[in-house]
This record gives C-alpha cells, structure tokens and sequence, in this order.
C-alpha cells in the first residue's frame, strides 16, 4: 500500500505567506522558518477538518487559528476522540491518509501528533488483526510502516543498547570497596536488534513492526497527552486477558479499582511477544511512575501492570514475569510512602494544644 501526500487541495493554501524573493534576507530567516511552520500545520488541521464529521470544524478551526496551531492540536482531546470515532484503518481510510502525509511532514511538532495516536492505532490494529475474520487493515499498516521506516533510518543500522550497572567499576557516584585486579567488560543488555527495511508488514514481522512504533511512542512520551496514556493502559489491559485470577491482587493489602468494563470495550486477549510487551511496559512504567502524569493514568497503567503481571505468570514467561512484578512492587511502595507522607503532613497540621506558662514558687 501507498499513500501519496496531496496538501494542495487544502484551505490554507490560499493564506497569504511571507515575502521571500528578498535577496537582501537570509536563508535561514527564523521568522521565515516559524511561518513555514505554522502555515504547514494549518494546512494539516484544515485537511483534517474536512475529513471528520461537521460537529468538529468549529474546535478545529479555532485550534488552526493559534500561534501553534500543531501543539493545539496536539493538546485537544477534542480532536483526539474526533478522530477516535472514525478511525476504522482500512485502505480507504481517510483519517489513515491524513495520519501518513502529518508524519511525513518535517515538522517534528506534527510529528508528534501522529505519535500521540500510536496507543489508539496499535490498540485497535491488534485488537481486529486477531479477530476470528480480520478486515482489511492496511491504512493502519500504512501508517506503522512509515514509522518503522523513519525509525530505521534513525539508528542507521545500529542496536539499542544498554549498559547494566557494575559496583565493581568505580562510577561518579561510588568508589569500589577493593580495587580488582583487572575490570572486566562492562555488561551491555540488549533492548532490539538493528532493524531491517520492510516493504509490507508480514505476520512474522508484525510484533517488531508494532513494537517499533511504541518504543517511537516512549521516546516522546513526555510530551503527550493524558489521555493518549490513558488510551494505552486500557489497550494494555485488554490484551492480558479478561479471566479473572487472583495473581493480580497477591501484592496488594487493599482491594485496587477494576476496569474491566473498560477492558472489555476495547479489545480482546492476544498474543503478546517480547517485541510487543518490552515497549509497552516502559510505557505503563511512565505512566505508573511519572510524577507529572494524572492519577486517572497511574490508576489505569496499575492496573494494566496486574493483568499482565497475570498474564506473563500463566504463561510461564520469566522475563516478563520480572519485569511486571518490580513495577508492581515499585507501585506499592510508592504508595505507602505517599501515604505515609501525607500522615505525617497531617499531623504536622493539627493544632497542638497550648501550654500554661509555668508559674515557680520560690520561698524567701
């Protein structure tokens, strides 16, 4: 499948841009860059506009008209379930053809709003790809493979690695106790392998395909939405499984909110290879863990965590076993000394009562 990008049509090719047959400015003129940029959002949020339904032209049109009309967009959730509603991924798709021509674009701002939509693209991708009678997804495979594309042409036919901490190397926060001998090599861990350019996406390179785009997804995740985390940690839930186990509660004193109704809604269980859940539990630990996230995101990726915490143990996977099991454990703790701190804030608080001064008789 090939999608060809076509912003000629769009409304904002008429708004008036900036002199720059100027001989006298330079090429580089910032004021010139920032127009570019602004006007190419716009054209973005117009061509946007005329797909969805006419209900949203309005907020479209209003984001459109701001000094960063890419990070309006980014920031409206608005826009965001506008473009949930009618996202079906199909060849046609319209909403697919727009995703794919935004990314292309160089503008990394409108790049980040196609990653923004990466949880909902590969929830409802892997949620109907498994289905008993799969429909034709190739808008959405489209869209997965210009991510895998840009992603590969990033590393440059390298790895990704990670050096694994060594107490008996000195580092700029502690000294070895006794000096070896000899240091050995530093541990590195392997995170993915280098990539390879593909052409279509095959069943047997889907999972690495799909984990691309998250692990694209986590790379920016600072910068997206709530509710695009949100999105993630109910997708996560779902793939685990709905078949209730006590697994999910065996860490925890007090009884967690269940989601199941919103697990149900948005997708059934599927197969979770390690390309697919590495990236996804370094999401769900930034949405677990990051202190700036909402508490509506930390209780979602919770729970997410327990039911592939269930999942993985059912499934006699070791490494993800592991890995669910230290978030969880990271969560309870974070939990009791939250409210241990806030027991102590409290009675740091409470008034205490005023004593008498005391009054000492001395006999002459």
């Amino acid at each position: 499948m090939e999608f060809h990008r076509s912003d000629s049509s769009s409304p904002s090719s008429s708004m008036p841009t900036p002199n720059t047959t100027d001989p006298k400015k330079p090429a580089t003129d910032p004021m010139h860059s920032w127009w570019e940029s602004v006007s190419k959002a716009r054209s973005r949020i117009h061509a946007l506009a005329a797909i969805l339904p006419s209900s949203s032209h309005d907020p479209l049109s209003s984001l459109a008209d701001s000094d960063r009309p890419a990070l309006s967009l980014l920031s409206s959730s608005t826009a965001y379930a506008a473009v949930s509603a009618s996202l079906s991924g199909s060849h046609s798709d319209p909403l697919c053809h727009w995703l794919y021509d935004t990314f292309l674009s160089a503008d990394p701002h409108l790049r980040l709003v196609v990653l923004s939509f990466v949880p909902l693209l590969t929830g409802l991708y892997l949620s109907r790809i498994h289905s008993p009678e799969p429909p034709s997804l190739a808008g959405f495979e489209a869209v997965l493979l210009a991510l895998y594309a840009a992603e590969t042409r990033s590393r440059n036919g390298k790895p990704l690695l990670v050096t694994i901490p060594d107490l008996s190397h000195p580092s700029i926060y502690h000294a070895p106790l006794r000096k070896p001998q000899s240091l050995s090599p530093p541990s590195v861990g392997l995170i993915s392998p280098p990539l390879e350019p593909q052409l279509g996406v095959k069943s047997t390179k889907r999972p690495a395909i799909v984990g691309v785009a998250l692990h694209s997804y986590f790379s920016q995740i600072s910068h997206m939405p709530a509710w695009s985390k949100l999105d993630f940690c109910q997708f996560a839930a779902a793939w685990a499984g709905s078949d209730p186990c006590p697994c999910r509660t065996q860490f925890d004193d007090a009884p967690i909110p269940d989601h199941s109704d919103i697990r149900a809604a948005k997708g059934e269980r599927i197969p979770l290879p390690w390309e697919i859940l590495q990236p996804s539990l370094r999401i769900l630990g930034h949405c677990l863990l990051g202190p700036l996230n909402s508490q509506d995101v930390k209780d979602a990726a919770s729970f997410a965590v327990r039911c592939l915490y269930a999942r993985a143990s059912h499934d006699l996977v070791p490494q993800a076993i592991l890995a669910t099991r230290s978030l969880i454990q990271l969560d309870v703790r974070t939990a009791e000394a939250a409210k241990a701190n806030a027991g102590s804030n409290s009675n740091s608080n409470t008034p205490t009562k005023v004593k008498k001064p005391e009054i000492l008789l001395v006999s002459k």
